[in-house]
């Protein structure tokens, strides 16, 4: 025979009461509470922004390796990949969104799926077409293999362009992106922000106390109080003084809590310093600190060329089957130097018989001339497969 069971009872549920040491509107202010995502911190975004510009100003060139060197290949791959390599975006609108998917969106990762079209029997690159990253998911395949699907479609990485940025320690092949590393540090910005917005707007600043007898009946309303305010304190004129009763009046200045008393300042300038480090950014695109011209220097060299090295590869690798061809970005215009260096520069090749004069003339944007496209020397300005014939140089030549 069961023993019968006592029916139990739901508890009660337990109260809670929650306590403000201020008001509501002030918590709102002043408390910042949610995710925000990186693409909306301002100063993440104008790193990255940055990062974007610079590479997608860059030419990219096809080259082709040869005996005597590397080369300029310019023909309708090299147009394509180079002017317009999706039907609706320019390449600088391209490697911008490559980018900026990369560092932000995509947490380290950017898709882009290759169309290709059968013309002349050959087959074409017919369009590169971005894919969001809340379209693509990446899939582990085994150990070292790994596939990707794009809206459910599943897709070999070879049959797609995947840029990666901070590879994952685990799946060497998947991006991690800064995400977490920048987690921390945009939060105190964005809670800097609300301080000193709520701070700003806050209406607790005056910039006077008038000190005055309680016990007097016209500050018993709030009419009373304004009616003795416009009558004693406020004026028609600036500067013009003020008449008021020695007895009930007492006027006193304060100092009200300012933003420099919060350290505010020095604190959002270390943040800023941090997240400038964290994405290899100078400080001084974020306004703090000033321009170097070495600082800048590399910037270019540590931190845009790694990031257009992976593109250059991901691009060479699956787009190109001819061994000896690659992509290249150039990247001489992009650092820091006037067109005086560069005029010395070209100069001293060109009198060392490195460089020719048209080619000085494109380094400092001139259009090409007659003539100029002899090597020569410093040694009375003569050809470069004339030295040979110089009397000097000829047994006898000085009769």
């Amino acid at each position: 025979m069961s023993k019968r069971r006592k029916a139990r009872t739901r508890a009660e549920p337990q109260k809670r009461s929650i306590s403000y040491l201020c008001s509501s509107e002030a918590y709102d202010t002043l408390c910042v509470s949610g995710y925000t995502s990186l693409a909306h911190n301002p100063e993440v975004v104008t790193c990255v922004d940055r990062i974007a510009k610079l590479i997608s100003s860059m030419t990219i060139q096809l080259m082709r390796n040869t005996e005597r060197g590397d080369v300029r290949e310019r023909d309708e791959l090299s147009k394509k990949i180079d002017i317009y390599p999706n039907s609706n975006m320019t390449r600088s609108t391209f490697i911008h969104w490559i980018v900026k998917t990369m560092l932000l969106e995509g947490n380290g990762n950017a898709v882009v799926l290759p169309r290709y079209g059968f013309r002349q029997g050959r087959y074409w690159i017919d369009n590169l077409n971005p894919i969001p990253p809340e379209m693509a998911a990446f899939i582990p395949d085994g150990i070292f293999d790994y596939f990707i699907t794009i809206n459910g479609r599943r897709y070999e990485p070879d049959d797609v362009l995947h840029f990666v940025s901070n590879p994952n320690t685990r799946y060497p092949w998947l991006g991690d992106g800064y995400r977490v590393v920048l987690k921390d540090v945009a939060d105190n910005l964005k809670q800097s922000m609300a301080t000193e917005k709520g701070f700003m707007s806050s209406k607790w600043k005056p910039s006077i106390i008038v000190k005055v007898d309680a016990l007097t009946e016209e500050f018993a309303s709030k009419e009373g109080r304004a009616r003795l305010l416009d009558e004693y304190i406020s004026t028609n004129e600036a500067g013009e003084p003020w008449m008021i009763p020695a007895d009930q009046f007492e006027v006193q200045e304060i100092r009200p809590l300012s933003l420099a008393d919060l350290a505010l300042s020095d604190m959002v300038q270390l943040d800023k310093k941090t997240v400038a480090a964290i994405l290899g950014v100078p400080p001084f695109v974020l306004g703090v600190g000033e321009f170097s011209k070495d600082a800048w220097n590399n910037f270019i060299s540590t931190t845009i060329m790694p990031v257009a090295k992976g593109i250059e590869q991901e691009l060479t690798k699956k787009l190109l089957t001819s061994p000896d061809l690659y992509f290249r970005f150039n990247s001489r215009s992009l650092y820091s130097y006037d067109l005086k260096e560069l005029a010395e520069v070209g100069d001293s090749q060109f009198e060392r018989g490195i460089m020719t004069g048209n080619e000085v003339r494109s380094w400092i944007d001139l259009p090409p001339l007659e003539g100029l496209d002899d090597l020569i020397l410093l040694e009375n300005y003569i050809k470069l497969d004339q030295i040979a014939d110089q009397n000097k140089l000829k047994q006898g030549g000085g009769e």
